[in-house]
């Protein structure tokens, strides 16, 4: 199963800076046990969201030329929780791309409040290589088809929204 921590994008701009929203409810089946009776977002899984979103602007800034991966997060810290009803904010900037792969900045935010904030690095794949020709690649989060799923500034039916 892939899970997708984020729920759209607001803002993107090719190669240099996305932003995207994750509404937090009660209906996630983690937050009913993390923790009882005070249910809030594990770290983990916001990581994953900001992950998401800086994955998907490095990638898009290669035209999905390489699989990208999550490879290391150097630094990350915490501020703040966040709990069913909250809508975080992830906001990324892409700080260095080259060939292996890519470096963002990060944010967390409700409203205001600063979460969290730190730096994740991805690994680029190369999809003819031979170590993962047996991967199903659909699995991969960081591809152009979920670009479909987070179009920015569209209204459903695919005309563009008023700002």
């Amino acid at each position: 199963m892939r899970w997708i921590w984020i729920d759209r994008f607001v803002e993107f701009e090719s190669g240099v800076r996305a932003q995207a929203i994750k509404n937090v409810t009660l209906a996630e089946e983690h937050l009913h046990d993390h923790f009882p009776g005070f249910p809030i977002m594990p770290g983990s899984l916001m990581i994953e969201g900001m992950a998401q979103t800086g994955g998907i602007l490095l990638g898009e800034s290669n035209q999905f030329r390489y699989i990208v991966v999550l490879a290391k997060v150097p630094k990350m810290q915490f501020h703040s929780w966040v709990q069913p009803g909250d809508t975080l904010v992830y906001s990324t900037e892409l700080v260095d791309r080259r060939d292996e792969g890519g470096t963002v900045t990060c944010t967390a935010k409700v409203g205001d409040r600063l979460v969290a904030e730190g730096e994740i690095m991805f690994a680029h794949l190369k999809s003819d290589d031979p170590a993962i020709q047996g991967i199903d690649q659909k699995n991969f989060v960081f591809n152009s088809g979920l670009m479909q799923v987070f179009q920015v500034g569209k209204a459903g039916d695919g005309s563009v929204s008023p700002s």
